[in-house]
């Protein structure tokens, strides 16, 4: 079923939404996506964020109860998250934006190479920031809805930069910030232990209207690979990140 089908379904959109208080919807596999021209949210800034943290739970999770109970501190201890083996697990997820401009312009936005992008110009995309530590603001990009006319589609997508491709080992979530209503939030929380990067949410214009659908697609590889698999057709080669 394509995205415009199940819009159509029923004449009404089909999403997950959290509670009242939550004041979110979820993508969901079931109810992939949204409008975001239906709920009065397709102008200003479009804000997405990354936010991760280590998961603890695969590997025995806390303390047991009566382990807690002798020693109660360490419930708040951090938990030691460890590959298999010695090594800690050092994890670097970056989040990125393929974009295709109606012009037919395409390019990607992302903190490898020091594509930046621009908000207020083509493509209307901008990267704020690269948290290679997994801190509570995560990584954030910006895209200005105000062009909306002149955006074809962007695919939001996370990759692992550095270290040991371990998206099972994360708590990652990417969340939409739309100018009105409520924020739309896609779980990365799929097993895929080998994986080097996950396409995430792909935002179209169709027929003016723009709507946001759920993929959480992983591949093994890195750029090309969701190049391959979206058919953008750019040309890639080895990059790196400035040090901090």
């Amino acid at each position: 079923m394509s995205i415009w089908d199940s819009l159509r379904r029923g004449g009404r959109m089909e999403f997950d939404s959290g509670n009242a208080a939550s004041n979110a919807i979820e993508l969901t596999k079931r109810h992939p996506t949204v409008s975001l021209t239906r709920q009065g949210a397709a102008t200003g800034n479009l804000r997405v964020n990354l936010s991760w943290r280590m998961r603890s739970s695969d590997l025995g999770g806390r303390a047991s109860g009566g382990s807690l109970l002798r020693h109660p501190l360490k419930m708040f201890k951090p938990d030691m998250v460890q590959a298999q083996g010695p090594a800690v697990v050092k994890i670097d997820l970056d989040l990125a934006c393929l974009y295709e401009l109606k012009d037919g312009t395409k390019g990607v936005v992302q903190p490898l190479g020091n594509f930046l992008g621009d908000i207020n110009a083509p493509p209307y995309v901008k990267l704020s920031g690269d948290d290679r530590f997994g801190a509570p603001s995560g990584e954030t990009i910006y895209i200005n809805l105000d062009h909306r006319d002149e955006i074809a589609r962007l695919l939001v997508f996370v990759y692992i930069y550095d270290g040991t491709p371990a998206f099972d080992r994360t708590q990652a979530i990417v969340t939409l910030y739309p100018s009105n209503g409520p924020r739309v939030e896609i779980n990365l929380d799929e097993r895929a232990p080998q994986a080097r990067s996950c396409a995430v949410v792909l935002i179209e214009n169709h027929r003016d209207e723009i709507v946001v659908r759920r993929e959480v697609r992983y591949v093994y590889g890195f750029q090309a690979e969701l190049d391959r698999l979206y058919g953008w057709g750019l040309q890639w080669g080895p990059g790196s990140k400035s040090k901090v």
